[in-house]
């Protein structure tokens, strides 16, 4: 027995080692790619930077907000993966939520792609509102453009990262995550909505608790980084080297565990 124990107190160094190794490789993976959204929750979004509408009107978004509370959207209209159904999903809850929209709330939507143009935004606007179950108010929901450096100073605010690749096809493309915020009227972040399908609940509760500025936690959060673009297929798969990282990892400690445990059982026995 003594001899096993000095056995697995001598392996104990080298699993240890191992560990730290993966958890500096699955770091390094996740470092090279700021991803994903990291929750500001109670800060405010710049109400005062301007941008164009699908009509190529200038406008901010106090401009559109107009003291409503607002469901903001980040997305970009060539986006072949995430943003369609997003979106999509987005333009049947709408129809469902029981509040009256431009009256009660706002919807903006803002590319984060600053190639894209007005005549992009009116396109994918006029399709969403094509799609709903009832006539929508048009005024209610906005598609904006604009420059980088105003697209950053708000997805820097909301903390929503992404990055531009290039396929294979030499199309650029955007790693994003999927998201609704929820801004109060003054454009303080009182929720997150992460993923692409949403219910119509919790939207209206979003928008309700906006109103009043109350400040909300996320109740369930994806985690963008098990997932990758594969420009080939033109959607969104398991980056199966993160996941398998985030495996190892933990197969590795819990075996370690395993060792430090049964070593202080078999040497207390032996006492």
């Amino acid at each position: 027995m003594a001899t096993n124990t000095l056995r697995k107190s001598k392996l104990a160094p080298f699993f240890m080692a191992q560990l730290l190794g993966l958890l500096m490789l699955f770091s390094t993976v996740l470092a090279d790619e700021k991803l994903g959204v990291e929750e500001h929750s109670a800060q405010r979004v710049p109400l005062d930077i301007p941008f164009l509408d699908e009509t190529g009107k200038t406008v901010t978004f106090g401009e559109i907000m107009d003291g409503k509370p607002a469901i903001l959207t980040l997305n970009y209209y060539g986006c072949p993966g995430l943003c369609t159904p997003q979106l999509n999903d987005l333009a049947q809850n709408l129809t469902r939520v029981k509040l009256a929209e431009n009256k009660d709330y706002k919807v903006i939507t803002l590319s984060f792609n600053p190639t894209e143009t007005p005549e992009d935004a009116a396109k994918k606007k006029a399709n969403l509102l094509a799609s709903m179950q009832r006539p929508y108010d048009a005024e209610a929901w906005k598609f904006l453009t604009g420059t980088e450096a105003n697209i950053r100073k708000v997805t820097d605010s909301v903390g929503f990262y992404y990055e531009k690749q290039v396929g294979q096809d030499g199309r650029e493309v955007y790693i994003h995550p999927a998201v609704l915020v929820a801004l109060s009227p003054e454009g303080k972040i009182t929720r997150y909505l992460n993923g692409v399908q949403q219910l119509p609940f919790d939207i209206q509760m979003a928008l309700m608790e906006a109103s009043q500025g109350t400040v909300r936690p996320t109740i369930a959060k994806t985690l963008l980084f098990c997932f990758a673009y594969d420009p080939k297929n033109k959607t969104y798969v398991f980056a199966l080297e993160k996941v398998g990282a985030v495996v190892l990892s933990l197969i590795l400690a819990g075996f370690f565990l395993y060792l430090v445990l049964t070593g202080r059982k078999k040497e207390s026995s032996e006492r």
